[in-house]
């Protein structure tokens, strides 16, 4: 049978364990990023339309990413009672015309190719907006696939966004091959730091194209892109032969140390 002041201690350690539990679940909800903040936990468990964005967020970019619903449309992720209060920094849903200033606020290059394109120029006039193509709740890593018949002929035919995706397929697979290689060498110690700034401004060159319905210009950009990769490749070509000829010069020595000692020990032998 437990002693009475054993059952007294558990007691007060349950006590103190969930006091700690309720003053650290705030700050955890905080580090977390989007995980198990308040918005996640109510909607989560409601029904219906309440429910779903967190279901379409989960399957998300921004979910993959750690960027909750407070990322996007403000308010206190840790905080139930005013979650949504304005005075917390709460946005709510934005109107057709706010949306690409909304997404703006992290995306400020992208927003501004979009502008400038034929389908920001329509904003407000049947024009598609950030969520046409990417969604709202599960938002979609921008990528090729984004270019498809199915989600183009909504609006207009797909002829000229399948040129423009053909234009821009080569580049892509070589923005990918480049990172990979360039990766490779980083994790072997490599100083690629200059090869990666290279490949960062090329990469954001080629997705500013993403928003341009001008064939010839894709076509163009996507040429000069396309030469300058190459040249990244090049390097890279470069460094692997430097890499292999390190390689040999020490396997080299290696088995030059390697036989004469085995010399030595054939002469040691001789004379004695």
């Amino acid at each position: 049978m437990r002693h009475p002041a054993m059952k007294g201690f558990a007691a007060a350690a349950w006590v103190l364990l969930m006091a700690a539990l309720v003053l650290f679940l705030p700050f955890a909800a905080r580090a977390a990023g989007g995980a198990q903040t308040v918005c996640v936990i109510c909607h989560g468990s409601l029904p219906g339309k309440y429910g779903e964005p967190v279901k379409l967020w989960q399957g998300s970019i921004h979910g993959e990413n750690g960027i909750g619903c407070h990322g996007c449309h403000g308010g206190d992720p840790a905080d139930s009672a005013n979650a949504m209060s304005p005075a917390r920094g709460f946005l709510g849903a934005p109107k057709e015309r706010e949306i690409p200033a909304f997404c703006g606020r992290c995306h400020v290059g992208v927003e501004k190719d979009y502008r400038a394109s034929a389908h920001g120029r329509a904003l407000g006039r049947g024009g598609p907006t950030c969520v046409t193509c990417h969604g709202n709740h599960r938002v979609v890593r921008a990528s090729l696939e984004l270019i498809s018949e199915a989600s183009c002929s909504r609006c207009h035919s797909f002829e000229r966004a399948r040129l423009i995706r053909e234009a821009m397929r080569e580049t892509e697979g070589l923005i990918g091959a480049i990172e990979g290689k360039t990766a490779a060498f980083r994790r072997r110690g490599v100083d690629t730091d200059r090869l990666e700034k290279g490949l960062f401004a090329l990469r954001n060159g080629y997705r500013s194209l993403f928003h341009n319905v001008d064939v010839e210009l894709v076509r163009t950009e996507s040429a000069r892109i396309q030469g300058e990769l190459r040249r990244l490749e090049r390097e890279l070509q470069g460094l692997d032969k430097i890499e292999r000829r390190r390689k040999l010069a020490g396997a080299t020595v290696v088995a030059a140390a390697l036989l004469a000692a085995l010399l030595f020990h054939l002469l040691k032998k001789s004379y004695d």
